[in-house]
């Protein structure tokens, strides 16, 4: 197994979540929510898109703690070095994936084989605060009873 992608990005999260602001608004997205930790750093990023059923509210899937701990595994297999294990490298990485992510997405949404909304399914906002994916979560992936006979 080769290194985490970008795990020795220097670009701080601020400018990578700017960077992914733009690619989001140039591909539709109609607000945008950036949520700041009490230490200034950036910890999510919500958007709306519009879809012929109305507004879609759309979270990003950010989770430094999970790269931290990836970073670490590799970082006791030899693959990265120690000055890379950090909390703020840790949520450099994690901004860069995600904005990595997002620009794949957008070019399949450029081929108009996909929607916005579907490319983001999972990320989609319910009632609860809560990810489509965290309800189904919840739910143990059941969809509940059907209308049908």
């Amino acid at each position: 197994m080769s290194p985490l992608m970008n795990y020795t990005t220097q670009i701080e999260a601020v400018k990578t979540v700017g960077e992914i602001q733009g690619i989001l608004a140039g591909h539709g997205a109609k607000s945008i929510l950036i949520n700041y930790g009490d230490d200034g750093t950036v910890e999510a990023l919500a958007f709306k898109v519009l879809t012929p059923q109305g507004d879609v509210a759309i979270r990003l899937p950010i989770d430094p703690d999970a790269v931290l701990k990836v970073l670490t595994q590799q970082n006791r297999r030899g693959k990265v070095p120690r000055r890379y294990i950090t909390k703020a490298q840790a949520v450099r990485v994690a901004w860069r994936i995600v904005k990595d992510w997002v620009q794949a997405q957008m070019a399949i949404l450029e081929t108009e084989m996909v929607k916005m909304e579907q490319i983001f399914l999972p990320y989609v906002l319910t009632d609860g605060d809560k990810t489509l994916y965290e309800a189904m979560l919840d739910r143990h992936f059941q969809l509940g009873p059907g209308g049908g006979g």
